[in-house]
């Protein structure tokens, strides 16, 4: 295929997103009565959580999945940690020479960190396979893996997400909200009414001053607690605040294990897995097919309700004023859209000479891109839980996903042309 023909192949993907994404961002303005308010995008977006997204995800694996083929997938997971280090490492680079205001360090490295590896894979992936001409083979055995390999980074991407990004950003929030609680304690305590009678002591009343033990307090007048009291319980309670940490990390882990896509991911692995459960639904002489085709019926859904989403959701971000400046925003997209995938390419090119790799070329493909993503929209909702940079997260979602029409497009379409 030709340089014009590779660009078509991957820039068709592109343009439906943004074209569909652009209704979804009108169907969110007064223009269109406010079809996607904030309360129904919420709505939607729970039934997409809850419903069409476990459909599809368990749909797509236990029809394209098997035993063998989770084995040779065993590298996914690891490509999906090295695009969390490596670009938390870049976001941390970025934080040391740029030197932004506290409040922002979290969504910086968060951004560089955390792409979306759910949303935009599940709907460029099997897109790319629909396009005529394209270099992963038939329509559908590519548009079935692709699924299967879009809905296993979701899962995977959504584990790493709230776990090691929501630490990132709460961390940094709870330092800066230290700081602006330090900087409140500062302010001076103005005696307004006191005069050089009420500063001054007498020399008559020195003599009658009684002397305070000399031991220290620390500053509770009511308890009264000593020093060395103080050291003591500070180092239990950095005890227990590090125990209630891992505690919450834990939690926060199983839950995420526990959501719906999670689960289908486990169901959908078992049933592809498994031959005579697969036989129960998968197949025209499957008993229980007709659970596997509304399952499907439903997982249709999916990909235009997020493409929908996605476009509403970046109308909350506006063009509101925010500290953040150019400068920090041109860094973050060359280093999450175009350092962080080369890198990436680097990594998965020698994993494949390497032979630890399928030799599916659209596996190769799906673990660059993973590298190539935006950062993930739900960088925006820690930034709400935690009421730290709301202003800075919408115009750093904006402009990333701005420059990402374009850089997936050029991305796209070098992978295509390396791997056809």
């Amino acid at each position: 295929m030709g340089f014009v023909e590779l660009l078509e192949v991957a820039s068709m993907p592109i343009i439906q997103v943004l074209l569909v994404s652009a209704l979804g961002a009108l169907m969110a303005t007064r223009y269109f009565d406010n079809l996607l308010s904030p309360d129904i995008r919420k709505a939607l977006n729970k039934i997409v959580f809850l419903i069409f997204t476990p459909a599809l995800i368990f749909s797509s694996f236990a029809k394209s999945v098997s035993l063998e083929d989770m084995i040779s997938w065993w590298f996914m997971p690891v490509n999906v940690g090295l695009t969390f280090l490596i670009g938390g490492i870049i976001g941390w680079i970025l934080v040391k020479l740029l030197k932004p205001n506290l409040k922002v360090e979290g969504l910086i490295i968060a951004a560089c960190s955390s792409g979306n590896m759910g949303n935009l894979p599940l709907v460029i992936v099997p897109a790319i396979c629909d396009e005529k001409g394209g270099p992963f083979g038939e329509r559908d055995v590519c548009r079935s893996n692709g699924l299967s390999y879009a809905s296993f980074s979701m899962a995977l991407g959504g584990i790493f997400i709230w776990t090691y990004t929501l630490q990132t950003i709460r961390s940094r929030s709870l330092k800066f909200k230290a700081l602006e609680a330090a900087e409140v304690m500062k302010v001076p305590n103005k005696e307004f009414d006191a005069n050089a009678e009420t500063l001054l002591l007498k020399d008559n009343d020195i003599q009658n001053t009684i002397e305070v033990p000399t031991s220290t307090y620390y500053g509770d007048t009511e308890n009264q607690i000593p020093v060395d009291q103080v050291h003591q319980s500070s180092g239990s309670e950095k005890t227990e605040s590090l125990w209630h940490r891992i505690v919450e990390v834990i939690s926060q882990f199983l839950e995420e294990l526990m959501s719906p896509p999670a689960i289908a991911t486990f169901l959908g692995f078992l049933f592809g897995a498994v031959a005579w459960l697969r036989n129960l639904i998968i197949g025209d002489n499957a008993p229980l097919r007709v659970i596997q085709d509304s399952l499907q019926l439903l997982g249709n859904g999916t990909i235009p309700c997020i493409t929908l989403l996605l476009g509403g959701n970046l109308t909350q971000v506006g063009l509101k004023s925010s500290t953040i400046k150019p400068l920090t925003l041109i860094s973050i997209i060359i280093g999450r859209l175009f350092l962080l995938p080369l890198i990436g390419l680097f990594i998965v090119k020698a994993a494949a000479n390497f032979g630890l790799l399928p030799v599916d070329p659209l596996f190769q493909y799906v673990l660059v891109m993973q590298y190539a993503m935006p950062p993930a929209m739900n960088i925006s909702t820690m930034a709400q839980l935690f009421d730290v940079g709301n202003e800075e997260c919408s115009v750093i979602l904006l402009w990333t996903y701005s420059a990402a029409a374009i850089a997936l497009t050029a991305w796209s379409t070098f992978l295509l042309w390396v791997l056809s």
